[in-house]
């Protein structure tokens, strides 16, 4: 198994789309990148303790490739956004990537690179060392499939959902 940390606006999208993906183990969304020790999410939200909202997604990568997994990371949100995610304004919100050693850093590179020809205009996705991961509370874990009829699930992460299962089918947990 293997696990990244990425970020790319409110983590219950991204936790509700790698959940949908043949090979993931686990999906923790939590908060890294930051100063705060052990955050709340009240804290979180404020942006001041520097960290960004992220999910460790553990997966199995002879079942669901490492670019893939990155590649999907680069369609299910815009990265191109500084500092927020469509309504979702702040650092908290940022689109990062965060690498736990030098393998991970060039795959994380690479991915970037890729996503910008994907893309029209540049990539502010940042690539930043990867500190102490907080998991979030319990009530934010796999909060779309608790919360499915809650208003943000249904018009913002269904779409990237439906977005994820038509664009990587074959990934697509059946």
């Amino acid at each position: 198994m293997e696990s990244f940390v990425l970020a790319g606006g409110c983590f219950w999208c991204l936790d509700a789309v790698y959940r949908t993906l043949r090979g993931v183990h686990e999906v923790v969304s939590g908060y890294t990148g930051g100063t705060t020790p052990h955050p709340t999410y009240e804290q979180v939200c404020t942006g001041a303790t520097g960290h960004a909202e992220a999910v460790r997604v553990e997966f199995d990568p002879d079942v669901l490739p490492r670019e893939v997994v990155l590649d999907v990371f680069f369609t299910l949100h815009d990265p191109r956004q500084l500092n927020r995610q469509g309504a979702d304004v702040g650092t908290q919100y940022r689109s990062a990537m965060f690498f736990a050693g030098d393998e991970q850093r060039a795959l994380f590179e690479r991915a970037r690179e890729r996503a910008g020809d994907w893309w029209d205009g540049e990539i502010v996705t940042t690539i930043e060392p990867l500190g102490e991961f907080f998991p979030a509370e319990e009530y934010h874990q796999d909060f779309f499939a608790k919360n499915p009829g809650q208003g943000y699930c249904l018009a913002v992460a269904v779409p990237k959902v439906n977005k994820i299962r038509r664009s990587y089918a074959e990934y697509v947990v059946a």
